[in-house]
């Protein structure tokens, strides 16, 4: 849950995580009050956010400049990530040397740490932040059952007090949630911002009508669900005349479980014992994807030719 802060996936996952919008829709049993049913599933998110474990993953992100690909291990200091490929290929050379400076910086500076464990822990504090004002800050309404999952729609609550900027953020969205009923914890979530979202009438900034984000979640463990898609796309402005943009795409896959509480040289030891083992999973999963997408095309070929 630690991008959810960032404003949030779709595409496809496993199925018990991810409720397909493609099956038919029926009518929900509706087992109890919507808001209920997302106060409890908030409660199950903030108390694994408490006592979450450690894992090692990829990453691939997408932005309108470039590609890349990191692997990436939780440390009880924060993530630490080492980057493997740009616009698919291995760094070469000098990227390398670039990427083992920046990292001996972080290891060998007091300050840089210091610095990465505040924000660090001011992401944390984010995270529950939003998390705790779902429940309150919207209203939500029963759309029907997709694949074990309840599918909610959302909206603002007019008598929710957003005060903070992040819950004005929040607060001027409406969407959808999916909750996997079995475990009560959430699926999958989009949101859209309906109008302008203004910051100190304007003059602090504005968050643009028509951004929206999308975020995806799959289980990992019997307790445990991760981010595993995330899509964000927001224009806006801050201080009357800086514009600002998040055009991003990410995915994370290949979850490992790692001890608990490594330290950040530990976790970066760790991520270099594994890196051939990282960068064949993401060689293989492109070369699945590109065969995937070949069958596609010649499945769209054959339907137009008939």
């Amino acid at each position: 849950m630690r991008v959810l802060w960032m404003v949030a996936g779709i595409l496809t996952v496993a199925q018990a995580a991810y409720c397909a919008s493609a099956q038919p829709v029926q009518q929900s049993k509706q087992p109890m009050p919507p808001g209920q049913l997302v106060r409890e599933v908030i409660y199950n998110e903030l108390n694994d956010h408490q006592g979450h474990g450690y894992w090692r993953y990829w990453i691939e992100r997408h932005t309108p400049k470039e590609t890349r690909v990191e692997q990436q291990i939780e440390t009880a200091n924060g993530p630490i990530s080492q980057l493997l490929f740009i616009n698919g290929q291995p760094l070469d050379a000098e990227k390398r040397r670039q990427e083992q400076a920046r990292l001996d910086h972080l290891l060998n500076s007091p300050d840089e740490q210091a610095r990465y464990r505040q924000e660090y822990a001011q992401d944390e504090k984010r995270v529950g932040r939003i998390l705790a004002l779902l429940p309150d800050a919207y209203l939500y309404e029963y759309e029907g059952e997709e694949n074990g999952c309840e599918r909610l729609r959302f909206r603002p609550n007019p008598a929710y007090p957003a005060r903070s900027i992040e819950a004005r953020i929040f607060h001027g969205m409406n969407g959808k949630i999916w909750i996997n009923v079995r475990y009560k914890r959430l699926a999958r979530l989009d949101g859209h911002v309906e109008n302008d979202v203004n910051f100190g009438y304007g003059v602090l900034g504005r968050l643009n009508k028509g951004g929206w984000f999308q975020m995806q979640r799959t289980q990992v463990s019997p307790t445990e669900w991760k981010t595993d898609r995330l899509e964000i796309h927001m224009l806006g402005r801050a201080l009357m005349v800086k514009s600002f943009a998040r055009d991003t795409s990410e995915s994370r896959g290949g979850f490992v479980p790692v001890p608990v509480g490594l330290n950040l040289a530990q976790g970066l030891s760790l991520l270099q014992q594994n890196e051939a083992q990282s960068m064949a999973q993401v060689q293989s999963r492109a070369q699945g994807s590109s065969q995937a997408g070949k069958a596609m095309g010649m499945l769209s070929t054959l339907h137009k030719s008939h």
